[in-house]
Formats: C-alpha cells, structure tokens, sequence
C-alpha cells in the first residue's frame, strides 16, 4: 500500500510540475501577445503597418475606398428634384380628398408597396447596382477576413517577446516560492 502511495503522490507531483509548466507557457503567451510596446522597440515598421491596417479594415476603409471608386467612375450620385409632381399627378392627388393626412397615408402606403414589388426589377435592370453588389458580395468576406488576419497577426505572441515573458514568468514564480 505504502509503494502504491508513494508512486501516485510521484504522479501527482509530475503532473502538477506540468501543469505549472504549461501556465507559464500560457501566461507567457498572453503577456507577449500584448506586449504592444516591445514589439514596437523590435520590429516598429511592421507593428505599425499591422496596427494601421487592422485599423483601415476595421473601420471600414475598404468600404469606403470603394464608394469613392465607385463615384469617380460613375460620377456623384444625382440630387434629388425639389419637385416631382407633374399636372397629371396633381389631378389623381385632388380625387384622393381634400384631407392631407390621409393623402399622404394612402400615397406613402402605396408608394411603398410598388417600391417593394419593383425592386428585383430595378436591380436585374441596373448594371451598376448589380456591379455593386457583386463586388460588395465578393469583398465584404475578403476584407473581413484580411481583418481577422491582421488583428491575428498583431496579437500573436512573436518568438523573442515570448521568450522574453517566459523567462519574466518563470523568474518570478520560481522566486516567489511556489
């Protein structure tokens, strides 16, 4: 009874030596990953780079970009007209009533039914629109995982800096007398 005692007490100490191990390793990693500064102090143009285009990806630069692409090929978008009301229109306005509130119910309600009905139709008749959406489709999930890639990149633990943390953890829990 005593040996197989001894052996498991043995076992427990092993796995408990590993376990220390790997908290280390772990919190290793968690302090060089956001060792923002010292990966700065080795590598500050690709730090930078990385933090400017996790940055220009995250708040939508892409985006943005295109829609300027997109303006100066196709030129600005046309304002609305301050008027839209032709006589023929005027006259079928004066056979709903005289009350306003309830023309404009009745012409905001029917105005946007027949947007909805029209819209596949506008969007298979419009080329730049369906430019636009192929390319919106296309690049939406290229730019969003360019920006998981570089965020990735930019918090990952780098080997010297992990070293680094790794000696400072170990330093310190091997001298605090664990």
């Amino acid at each position: 009874m005593g040996a197989r005692t001894d052996a498991a007490r043995a076992e427990v100490l092993a796995r408990r030596g590993e376990l220390r191990g790997e908290v280390d390793r772990l919190e290793a990693a968690a302090r060089a990953a956001v060792d923002i500064p010292g990966r700065v102090r080795r590598a500050p143009a690709r730090t930078g780079a990385l933090a400017i285009g996790t940055a220009f990806i995250v708040l939508g630069g892409p985006k943005r970009l295109y829609g300027r692409a997109r303006r100066a090929i196709f030129g600005p978008a046309a304002d609305l007209p301050d008027a839209m009301l032709p006589a023929e229109i005027e006259r079928v306005l004066r056979k709903l009533g005289t009350d306003g509130d309830q023309v404009r119910g009745v012409l905001e309600h029917e105005f946007a039914e027949y947007l909805d009905s029209r819209t596949e139709a506008r969007r298979t008749r419009d080329l730049s629109g369906t430019v636009t959406e192929i390319a919106g489709n296309v690049l939406r999930p290229v730019s969003t995982r360019l920006g998981r890639q570089l965020a990735e990149r930019l918090f990952t633990p780098d080997g010297p800096g992990f070293r680094d943390a790794l000696e400072r953890v170990r330093r310190r829990n091997d001298g605090g007398g664990r």
